[in-house]
C-alpha cells in the first residue's frame, strides 16, 4: 500500500529535526529538581564535577561571602537553607572583647545614691571636727602694764564687744568712754548733758508749738529704760524749725536739775528734723496724783525685755504736757552712749505729777537710771519768762 507523498515528506522532516536537536538538548540547564539536588550535595561538602554553565559557579561563590546586613528577609532565609551550619565561634573574637571581665568573683558594687554620699561626707566632717582641739586664746597686754590693768582692759573690751553699758560699776557712766571707741564723746565732750540749770538769761523765748494727735504706740523695755515708740505725724515747731517726734522714755530720778533741785522722774521726748538734728523736750515729774498717760504706758509693759508691746488704744500725747509750757533751753548731748553732741534741749519748768504707785512700778524695773550732771562750762542758757 503506498502512502501519499505529502505525509511521507512530513515524517522525514520530523526525524531530521530530532537528530539535529539531540546534542543541543544535552547541554540545556538543569531542571529545578536537579538544582536542588546539586545544592544539597554542595552543602554536605561533596565535590561534584558537572558541565553546568559558569553562572551556577558564580552563585556558589556569592554564597560563600559574608552576608550583608541590609539584605531582604527572603534572601536571608534562602541563604540560611543553603548553608545551615553556623560559623565557628573562633571567627567572632571581636564581639567577645566587648564583654567586660569581672575583677573578682564578688558581686558587682551597686551605685552610691546622693543621700548615701551626703551621709558619708557628713560623717567624715564629724570625724575631723572630733579630732580638732579648741582654738587657742590669744590675749594682748599693753607693754609695761600690770596684771590688774590687763584684767580691766579685758573686762571693758568684753563689755564693749557686746555693746553693754549700765549706770553703775565697771560699765557705769564714769567708764562709758572706755567701753567703745564710739563712746569717746562721753569722756571728751565739751557740751555734755544733763546739767544743773542755773543762772539762765531771762528772755522771751519763742513758744514751742506742739502738733500732737491721738497716735498708736508701742512700748519696749530696751534694757536701760521704758521707751514708747510712736507713729509718725506728731511734731513740734520751734524757732521756725520743724521736728518729728520719734519716741519718749523715762529716767529715775530726773537727770536735769533746776537750780540744784532734782525731781522724782523725767520724761524725754526725742524729736528729729529732716537733716537728722535732734531736739529733746524734757518733762519733769514729781510725786502727786496719778497720771493717765503714764498709767496707759505701764498697762502695756511687755513681759520680756527688748520685745515691743503694741498699745491697745491710741495715746493722747498732749495730756503728757503741763499746762504751763515755759521752758529753759541750751545746747547739749544725748545722756546715754554714744553721748552725741549738738542736741537742742528744752526743759519745761513746770513739772507734771504721777502717783507714788506709778513711781514704784518703774522703780521695780529701774531703781536708778540717771546719768550724773555734767560740767556747764561756758554754755549759754536761756530762761523763758
Amino acid at each position: 500500500m503506498t502512502l501519499p507523498p505529502f505525509p511521507l515528506f512530513a515524517t522525514c522532516l520530523v526525524l531530521g529535526l530530532g537528530l539535529a536537536l539531540g546534542p543541543a538538548m544535552a547541554s540545556d540547564p538543569p531542571t529545578k529538581a536537579e538544582s536542588k539536588t546539586d545544592s544539597k550535595t554542595e552543602g554536605k561538602g561533596e565535590i561534584k564535577i558537572d558541565l553546568k554553565p559558569d553562572l551556577s559557579k558564580a552563585k556558589v561563590e556569592r554564597r560563600t561571602e559574608p552576608e550583608p546586613e541590609a539584605e531582604p528577609k527572603g534572601k536571608a532565609k534562602a541563604e540560611a537553607k543553603a548553608d545551615p551550619k553556623p560559623e565557628p565561634k573562633a571567627e567572632r573574637k571581636p564581639e567577645q572583647k566587648l564583654e567586660p571581665k569581672p575583677e573578682s568573683s564578688a558581686e558587682p558594687k551597686q551605685p552610691v545614691s546622693m543621700g548615701e554620699l551626703r551621709d558619708m561626707i557628713e560623717s567624715k566632717i564629724s570625724e575631723v571636727r572630733a579630732t580638732r582641739g579648741p582654738a587657742p586664746v590669744v590675749r594682748v597686754q599693753a607693754k609695761g602694764g600690770t596684771r590688774q590693768a590687763g584684767k580691766a582692759q579685758d573686762k571693758h573690751a568684753k563689755a564693749a564687744g557686746h555693746g553693754h553699758w549700765s549706770y553703775q560699776g565697771d560699765t557705769g557712766p564714769q567708764h562709758w568712754h572706755e567701753l567703745n571707741p564710739e563712746f569717746k564723746q562721753c569722756g571728751l565732750g565739751e557740751r555734755q548733758s544733763p546739767i544743773d540749770i542755773r543762772e539762765g538769761i531771762p528772755v522771751e523765748l519763742d513758744p514751742i508749738q506742739f502738733d500732737y494727735k491721738l497716735s498708736a504706740f508701742r512700748v519696749i523695755d530696751n534694757g536701760h529704760t521704758v521707751q514708747v515708740n510712736v507713729e509718725p505725724g506728731n511734731r513740734i515747731v520751734v524757732n521756725g524749725r520743724r521736728y518729728e517726734l520719734v519716741q519718749f522714755h523715762f529716767h529715775r530720778p530726773s537727770e536735769e536739775r533746776l537750780n540744784g533741785r532734782q525731781f522724782e522722774m523725767v520724761a524725754h521726748l526725742v524729736h528729729k528734723d529732716l537733716e537728722g538734728k535732734l531736739a529733746v523736750v524734757a518733762v519733769l515729774i514729781e510725786e502727786g496724783k496719778g497720771h493717765p498717760i503714764v498709767q496707759q504706758v505701764w498697762n502695756n509693759l511687755p513681759l520680756e525685755k527688748r520685745v515691743e508691746q503694741a498699745g491697745l488704744q491710741g495715746l493722747d500725747l498732749l495730756q503728757l504736757l503741763p499746762e504751763d509750757r515755759r521752758y529753759v533751753t541750751y545746747m547739749g548731748s544725748l545722756t546715754t552712749p554714744p553721748c552725741t553732741e549738738g542736741v537742742l534741749w528744752m526743759v519745761l519748768k513746770k513739772p507734771v505729777s504721777v502717783s507714788a504707785q506709778q513711781i514704784a512700778i518703774f522703780s521695780r524695773l529701774y531703781p536708778m537710771n540717771a546719768r550724773p550732771v555734767q560740767p556747764q562750762r561756758d554754755r549759754l542758757i536761756k530762761d523763758g519768762q
